[in-house]
């Protein structure tokens, strides 16, 4: 596959919208596009119209899976490009990452029509993980030995990545008019003292200081009825990056709110440590991945081109230099990685 048509596929793969929950034509075009290139490819059911993508090559039994997901956070961004950088939604949150692994894994079969891999392509990762969940109950047997997950790493090697904890919190009281406040009570009022607490406690730290400490985000606020009404309901969906066990944490959290209001622990995902690979730079993710949802499909390796610091930005975009280098390093790693299980 040349470089422009690793672009050209990069691109097509952008301007098909596939906003979590709307992923369905971007996996008919993967299918499409895998069964052209002699793939035997076929939809794995998830949810409604919703499915992942697995490929297998030759129906051999597969050795190492690449997987990524294809959905993407709103709003959808058409591409477009200039001689360094694809941009638009998806480019390299995971789409250009997509059109690597097939560049890859083209070259691969080329050398040697029956190597045992495979292609894995999930939905629902930017929300709660849902396709690798239901492809973990679906993995191959004889499991797979090895997994690369692709994600933008900047062509770096995450040794670890950290898990997601996410908190709602709600706070209930009385309506009453906003003119006699004593005949109510306020759930706003208990909220914001409830999130005062929260943001007094300790988080927790790993022993590691390159993994450090637990983060928290406040991401929404929601509640209340009118400005002339005293509220009965008010909620915080608070989102933390975890660098171990959860318990303690929650534990502390219901602890310092009390009675103020309810904590509830929604979604959880673990902190994860993650090999390191051939010499190749390293880092930690302080983001989440499929890879604890994708247990049954090898031992993990994350890895990908395109930073995540422009993931998820209105600006997302993919260097076309560290992408063409993403698929000279995947091809080494596959072959490697081969090697090592026939060892």
């Amino acid at each position: 596959m040349t470089p422009e048509h690793i672009f050209q596929l990069t691109r097509r793969f952008i301007d098909v919208e596939s906003i979590t929950g709307n992923e369905a034509a971007m996996g008919e075009l993967l299918l499409a596009t895998l069964c052209a290139q002699g793939w035997h490819a076929e939809k794995m059911p998830v949810e409604g119209e919703r499915f992942n993508v697995y490929a297998t090559n030759n129906n051999v039994a597969p050795v190492m899976v690449f997987s990524t997901h294809f959905d993407t956070v709103p709003p959808f961004i058409p591409s477009r490009e200039d001689d360094d950088n694809i941009y638009g939604r998806g480019a390299c949150d995971t789409k250009g990452i997509i059109a690597a692994m097939l560049a890859a894994t083209e070259r691969l079969r080329g050398e040697d029509k029956n190597v045992p891999i495979a292609l894995l392509f999930v939905v629902g990762e930017e929300r709660d993980s849902q396709g690798a969940k239901v492809a973990n109950l679906h993995a191959p047997d004889p499991r797979p030995r090895f997994l690369i997950n692709g994600e933008p790493t900047e062509n770096k090697v995450a040794t670890a990545s950290k898990g997601t904890l996410r908190v709602e919190l709600t706070a209930r009281g009385k309506m009453a008019h906003s003119a006699y406040p004593h005949l109510g009570e306020s759930a706003t009022e208990k909220l914001l003292d409830a999130l005062e607490r929260i943001r007094k406690v300790k988080l927790p730290v790993n022993a590691d200081p390159a993994v450090g400490a637990a983060t928290m985000n406040i991401g929404i606020l929601e509640g209340g009825r009118a400005p002339n009404v005293i509220p009965d309901f008010a909620r915080a969906h608070l989102l933390y990056r975890m660098v171990g066990p959860v318990d303690g944490l929650v534990t502390d959290l219901k602890a310092a709110v009390g009675n103020l209001a309810e904590v509830n622990a929604v979604l959880d995902i673990p902190f994860v440590k993650l090999r390191s690979f051939g010499g190749l730079p390293t880092f930690v993710a302080a983001y989440t991945t499929d890879i604890p949802a994708l247990s049954e499909w090898g031992e993990p390796i994350l890895f990908g081109p395109g930073s995540i610091h422009v993931a998820h930005t209105d600006n997302e975009y993919i260097g076309k230099k560290q992408q063409l280098e993403a698929v000279d390093i995947y091809v080494r790693m596959a072959k490697e990685l081969l090697r090592d299980a026939r060892a």
